[in-house]
Parts: structure tokens; sequence; C-alpha cells
């Protein structure tokens, strides 16, 4: 274990802490993540203030990509993920990652294997075992499931982890009004990172279907939605639609992470948008490609489909905590922060599979033996307030007009 070269920056950012087996030693992850999260920090921090005459606050460090795993007190469990909703399961000819974090991918169960189950994980393992990961893998998207083959080496660069389609005039010099129409992790740490940098930002939600994230940890909501507003619509009316659009008409920026399809049934038109002068960033698992956008995807499953994996004699074991999310939204938020130096609207097609194996195509920065490592325990920053409750600002925002 002494001769093994594992980056310093990894182990410094707390996600290595939770990545290995119960039981077992911290393990490196293949590639670079944590310096790819650091120099987009870095390159955030050179941008400096979004607004003119609004103070930048301090942006986090590399240790983000643990502070979730630090409030939830998550440990090692590989072959599981360190949430537990993810593992990486043996195929006939390699591995897959799949995820089951919804009620709705338990209920799918019996027909991604095509029989009975009684033992969810123990029932699709004895599945997956028998078919090529590449059957697997298309029979779950079929499905809706998350899933996702685990590469033996690095891959190639399959596209850029931001396309870039510019788009008409937009007016600049004003304080930018960020539209967050994204849940979970990797797009609200995006509008986190750019209310640090001045941003004005507005949270909006389905107020049948809140951000899911509300549920979890409250703690971590509370970092990345503190000092934002909050607005709830009924999407499924005609009145939360109108209300919806013309919310869109007067941000400079919007954040979302749906289907293009999805969006479009609700009368919203992201090439319109851009043309109108809109930074637009739609993170997906994928990318908005015909093919890519019917696939599901969540943090683990997406970052061990990159590449982005720890590794021993038993096999790939997740790397980290959701770590395609916190990579991703850094990401998005530089190629946001960049886009709004810009005098056009910008179409930014980010993909979380593609930014991750960006990552995991990096070679490792500042290495060090493992037995002269120290590894260290992921910890979180304090909330500095309280994130608002569903629809909080929601009179504010339509009836008073505050956007």
């Amino acid at each position: 274990m002494g001769d093994t070269v594992v980056s310093s920056v990894w182990a410094r950012s707390g996600a290595m802490w939770v990545t290995g087996r119960a039981g077992g030693p911290p393990l490196a992850c293949d590639g670079a993540p944590a310096e790819q999260v650091t120099d987009d920090l870095r390159r955030l921090a050179a941008i400096g203030t979004l607004a003119p005459g609004v103070a930048s606050e301090r942006l986090p460090d590399v240790r983000l990509l643990g502070e979730r795993a630090a409030m939830m007190g998550l440990v090692r469990q590989g072959p599981s993920s360190a949430g537990g909703a993810c593992r990486l399961l043996p195929a006939d000819d390699g591995w897959v990652a799949v995820s089951l974090p919804r009620p709705t991918d338990l209920e799918t169960l019996p027909a991604l294997i095509e029989g009975v189950v009684e033992e969810p994980w123990a029932d699709l393992a004895r599945w997956v075992a028998s078919a090529p990961a590449h059957a697997v893998v298309a029979r779950a998207t079929l499905l809706g499931v998350a899933a996702a083959a685990v590469p033996a080496a690095p891959q190639a660069p399959r596209r850029p982890s931001v396309v870039r389609t510019v788009g008409g005039p937009r007016a600049r010099g004003r304080r930018p009004r960020v539209l967050d129409l994204s849940s979970l992790w990797a797009g609200p740490l995006c509008a986190h990172l750019l209310g640090l940098m001045g941003a004005d930002v507005l949270k909006v939600e389905s107020s049948d279907r809140p951000d899911g994230a509300r549920d979890g940890e409250p703690r971590f909501y509370d970092v990345l939605h503190a000092g934002h507003r909050a607005v709830a619509l009924g999407l499924s009316t005609a009145s939360g639609r109108d209300g919806l659009r013309r919310l869109i008409d007067r941000a400079d920026v919007v954040i979302e992470a749906s289907r293009p399809r999805a969006l479009r049934q609700l009368g919203v038109d992201a090439e319109r948008a851009v043309e109108a002068g809109v930074v637009w960033a739609s993170v997906t698992a994928y990318g908005r490609g015909a093919d890519d956008e019917l696939r599901t995807g969540f943090g683990d499953d997406v970052a061990a489909g990159a590449g982005l994996v720890a590794r021993d004699r038993g096999g790939p074991v997740p790397a980290g905590d959701a770590l395609a999310d916190p990579v991703t939204g850094v990401r998005a938020a530089l190629a946001v922060a960049e886009a709004l130096g810009r005098p056009a609207g910008c179409l930014l097609d980010i993909s979380m599979h593609d930014t991750a194996r960006e990552a995991a195509n990096r070679p490792p920065e500042l290495q060090t033996r493992m037995d002269v490592l120290d590894v260290l325990r992921p910890v979180a920053r304090t909330p500095t307030g309280r994130a608002p409750a569903l629809g909080e600002h929601t009179a504010q925002v339509l009836e008073r007009g505050w956007w």
C-alpha cells in the first residue's frame, strides 16, 4: 500500500475519504476531478463580481466535493455509492453502474429484469451478470432507469463538456438576474456560485413537484439556497405556465436540467430566449442531443460511466459522493460567468457525462505516496442563513413585480 501514489488534491477534497470499500482504506480516483474543480474555481475567482457595485463573496474550494457527505455522515461502502442509491455490478463482459434513487425505479425493476423481484439489488445483480453491459444499459434507458457501462480505461473525448450556441445581443452592466429551474445538486450549485459572485438568484419550482433535495439534508439545502428567493408555480395550469414564461422573459440567465421536450410542453423555447439575449444553461446527464436527452442519469452512475471510479483487486467502486454533480455544477457556473462577459446570449449545452469524462482523462497532479498521505475527512461550510420555503416569495415576485 505504501507504494500507491495518490493525488494530494483528491486527498484534501474530502471525497477520497468516502471512496473505497466498507472497512477498507480510502482509494484514489482515476483521472483528476479534484484538480479540474480547483482550476475551474480559480478561473471563477479571477472573474470576480458579476455586478457593478455588488461585492462578490468568497468562493468555496475543492472541499465542496465532500461537504454533502460531511453533513450526511456518509462513509465508504463500495461497491455501493456513499449515498447508497447506486451500485457497480459485474456484467457478462464488464461492469455497469445502476442507480435506484426513486420509488418509481424499484417499481420498474420487474419490467427491467423481466421477472419477479423479491430482493431488489440481489435480483438485479443476477440479471446484470447474465447480460452484456451494453444490453443492460440499453434496456435500462428504455425504461427510464439510470445506468451506464463502466469503461475499463479512459475514453477519448466524445464532445466538449460545454457546447455553446451564440444568440442575440444582450443587455450588460446590471446585476444579472438568474432564474434557477434546476434541482438536486449540479444546477443549484451553479446558481449558488453565481449568487456568491453577485448575481440575483430566483429559484422556481413546480408546486406539485418541488426540488427533491428539500427532503434531503436541510443544512446542505441551506448552503446552496440561502440568500435566494423562491417561487412556486402550478405548471399544470395555464396561469402557472404563463407566469414561468414571463419570468424567463425578464431573466438574464436561466439554469435548467430538463429534457428539451419537457420544456417545450410547458411552452418554453430555449432557443427563442437565447435569441432574445438570455444566457441559457442546460445541465443534463448526457447533453441535449436527440438520443442523449432520452437517458436518465444521476451523479454516481454518470461519473462511473465516464470513468471516474476507484479500482482495487475487487474491481471498480464509485468515487466520491455523486461526483459528477459538483464537478459539473462548478463547470456550469464558469461557463455562465464567462458568457455574461460577452455581448450576446448563449445556449450552454452542459453534459455531466462529458464534464466527468474530461476529468477522467486528465492526469493527476501533486501526487504523494499513500503511506505518507494525509487523507482529510469531509468538511462542510456553515450555511449563511436558511433557504427560503417552497414558494416563499411567489406573491412578492409575481404580484409586486420584484423582477
